[in-house]
């Protein structure tokens, strides 16, 4: 997070053009997920290429076809008229039938009348359009035509040179292009089908990433993944691979550390016996008392060195209950004379590293304890976060000098006086177990005067 501050600290000014704007709203409201992103790739361009094939097929096509069914039924229509101007009134009976017969045409000559007032034209109705202008163009006398609704005949009326009105009937199919909704059908079918197949392999392909991020933040919280191994694309593989060769230099820089402290610690706490039974036969003596407590400081030393060193790191992740903590907290606050308040919100099992946990918060109090009156500690357990808060109201910490606390040794005469028995380990110590969860420890002014030492751990 820190490397993207940098970044955006140091990048060039830019221009906030309206370009930049909508890009900006675009990212914000897009999935963040890879999965959801992956789906976008394969449906975004799969609908636009769709919609192309699908405005190409209307507008060439559909069209195209619709216009020569149009101009065959005209013509007919027109050959029906040549017939009815060439022959007598007496054999008006065989042009019916002829029509009916070859041309699949329903016709009736009206004695003398006028024709409908113009129906509304449809928004979006092609076969009006077309049927119209074939109409105009082959026939070119006075015709009135119904298109409209759902009805599988198209109805024309055209007014003879002699007045009377020509009424024909013929089915939809003969003028337009009536099952195009098939090829549409066909095409949003096979889309369904292809874009059920593509979520069933990106599935497939997902799920490595989503167990390797599981594993490395399960690493990241000092749990242990003994069930992960590398699967997927090679990529993938090799992603996981790397990740299991990293978790096992850092297991055995921590058993190397960890062995050759224990061999450092047996060796220097055989010395310190030694020192310890030397004082011990020279009797009480007040010269000896110095002694005594430097050998004792030395002791303490060594074990909080060695506890920082360790790390807690050999403990299995289990369940803590925050009441337990809180209450051997007010506990402790008690015995040193300190006013101590606590409160907790949310679930009160958390799972952590309990004794390293406990450590953790422990050094934090112990710390409010020793330069505070009155120390106030709140839990707060969310779904996705922990958080202990750890207010005093002592002398506090500038704030220069907070990230120096958390180094090992230090220490801090200037705001905090510590008294002989500190080690200059416990905030380093709190600092390195929250990490070892995946967490981390802030310090910063309190509402109550001192300081704030605030714990933040993933759950």
């Amino acid at each position: 997070m820190a490397s993207f501050d940098i970044l955006r600290r140091y990048r060039a000014p830019t221009g906030d053009t309206p370009w930049k704007r909508v890009v900006r709203w675009l990212r914000r409201r897009l999935p963040m997920g890879l999965y959801a992103r992956s789906l976008l790739i394969v449906i975004i361009p799969m609908v636009l290429l769709q919609s192309v094939v699908a405005f190409v097929f209307m507008e060439r096509h559909w069209q195209l076809v619709t216009q020569r069914l149009s101009a065959a039924v005209t013509g007919d229509i027109a050959a029906v008229i040549d017939l009815i101007d060439a022959m007598p009134a007496s054999d008006y009976s065989n042009i019916v039938r002829i029509a009916r017969d070859r041309l699949n045409l329903s016709i009736s000559i009206e004695p003398d009348g006028d024709l409908p007032a113009p129906r509304p034209k449809p928004f979006f109705e092609i076969l009006d359009q077309i049927l119209s202008e074939e109409i105009s163009d082959q026939i070119r006398k006075p015709f009135w035509i119904d298109t409209v609704g759902n009805s599988d005949l198209v109805e024309v009326r055209i007014k003879l040179d002699d007045q009377r009105i020509l009424r024909v009937y013929a089915r939809r199919s003969q003028a337009y292009a009536s099952n195009t909704h098939i090829f549409i059908v066909w095409m949003v079918g096979a889309s369904l089908v292809l874009l059920a197949i593509a979520i069933l392999f990106l599935r497939g392909q997902i799920r490595p990433i989503l167990a390797l991020a599981k594993a490395a933040e399960s690493f990241g919280k000092g749990q242990k993944i003994d069930d992960f191994s590398p699967r997927g694309a090679e990529e993938i593989r090799r992603a996981g691979l790397a990740f299991i060769q990293m978790r096992e230099r850092i297991e055995r820089q921590i058993e190397q550390r960890t062995a050759m402290l224990t061999g450092v610690s047996h060796d220097l706490r055989t010395i310190l016996t030694r020192f310890k039974l030397q004082l011990a036969l020279a009797g009480d003596s007040a010269d000896l008392d110095n002694l005594n407590q430097d050998v004792a400081d030395m002791q303490s030393m060594l074990e909080g060195y060695l506890a920082f060193a360790r790390g807690e790191a050999e403990e299995d992740v289990g369940q803590l209950k925050l009441s337990d903590l809180m209450n051997r907290l007010a506990l402790e606050g008690e015995l040193h004379d300190k006013a101590v308040t606590t409160s907790i919100e949310g679930d009160d099992n958390i799972r952590v590293r309990p004794n390293a946990f406990t450590r953790l918060v422990a050094n934090l109090a112990s710390n409010a304890y020793r330069y505070a009156n009155t120390v106030h500690i709140d839990a707060k357990h969310s779904s996705k976060w922990l958080t202990i808060t750890v207010d005093d109201d002592g002398p506090g910490i500038p704030e220069r000098s907070r990230d120096d606390v958390f180094k090992p040794f230090f220490r801090l005469d200037e705001a905090r006086n510590l008294d002989s028995s500190g080690t200059g380990l416990g905030l380093a110590i709190a600092l390195d177990i929250a990490r070892s969860h995946g967490g981390n420890v802030t310090l910063s002014d309190s509402p109550m005067g001192g300081l704030r030492a605030m714990v933040r751990v993933p759950v």
